[in-house]
């Protein structure tokens, strides 16, 4: 008897392979026809996005987000092959993308990001910004996230909607910065001696442009000391370069003067009464 159930177990799922097994062959063969047409359609679109000039920020973009249709075309096709009939699939995948839809609410919100950051551009891809305190070069703009590499090496992910939400500092969006550099003094030192080496040192460097001219003034008398400003533009390469370059140079040439750069301090006056004893009181 034992071995007349197993024959008949053994008889059944032979059947049901023998049944599915086409219909498995030909979603695997579809899997790998798929796979391979998304990358052929990847490929030429992104070489139709280069001769047209793309910028590289839209083409990343794009390039996720046709990934992501392509794929689900694929999988949407399987479906039919297996035997899912278009319109339970459509009604299961509609049910399915407003169940994944509440449930991902800052995705999209992260989506509808990318599309205005890629509509008003505020930065592209190789950008200089600053994000919530997150100073860096743009890498990658996705569907969903930002990369920005910082100057010491690291790789800080944003999700779009953040980004487009806040405030964007682009330093390099304009090919032209200006150096500024506060310098403090004490009280008794001389105002245009000051003046005059801060300016001859900015407009020495070969990086400060001569138009507009760089300057240097008083910017306010503080308790213990006079602040100057100096102030220079430059190409934005250059912008950290000079600043370091000329605050060093700066403090050398002001200690060669004789200036000495202030340091905040405050006088305290003590005064000491000594109490007489108790003993020393006239009787």
């Amino acid at each position: 008897m034992d071995k007349e159930f197993f024959i008949e177990i053994e008889e059944k799922l032979i059947g049901f392979l023998w049944d599915i097994g086409p219909t498995v062959i030909k979603a695997v063969i579809a899997l790998l026809i798929g796979i391979v047409v998304i990358k052929i359609v990847k490929r030429i679109l992104n070489r139709i996005m280069r001769k047209a000039n793309t910028e590289l920020s839209l083409r990343t973009f794009v390039d996720s987000l046709a990934t992501f249709i392509l794929y689900g075309l694929l999988f949407a096709t399987i479906g039919i092959i297996i035997g899912i009939e278009a319109t339970s699939f459509i009604a299961a995948f509609g049910g399915a993308a407003i169940a994944v839809g509440l449930a991902l609410q800052g995705s999209l919100a992260n989506f509808a990001g990318g599309v205005l950051i890629l509509v008003f551009k505020p930065f592209r891809v190789g950008d200089l910004i600053k994000v919530n305190e997150v100073l860096g070069f743009v890498e990658k703009i996705d569907i969903l996230y930002t990369r920005v590499t910082t100057y010491d090496g690291r790789m800080i992910t944003m999700p779009n909607g953040n980004v487009a939400n806040s405030d964007i500092d682009n330093r390099t969006i304009n090919q032209t910065r200006r150096v500024e550099i506060t310098i403090r003094v004490g009280h008794d030192e001389d105002i245009d001696q000051v003046i005059s080496i801060c300016e001859n040192v900015m407009k020495s460097h070969a990086a400060i442009m001569k138009d507009p001219e760089a300057d240097a003034w008083l910017d306010e008398i503080e308790d213990y000391c006079l602040r100057f400003t100096v102030r220079g533009w430059t190409e934005w390469e250059e912008y950290w370069p000079v600043y370091w370059e000329q605050l060093a140079v700066i403090k050398k040439e002001l200690a060669k003067a004789g200036i000495k750069i202030a340091i905040p301090k405050r006088e305290i006056n003590y005064s000491h009464t000594k109490e007489r004893n108790s003993t020393d009181a006239p009787e």
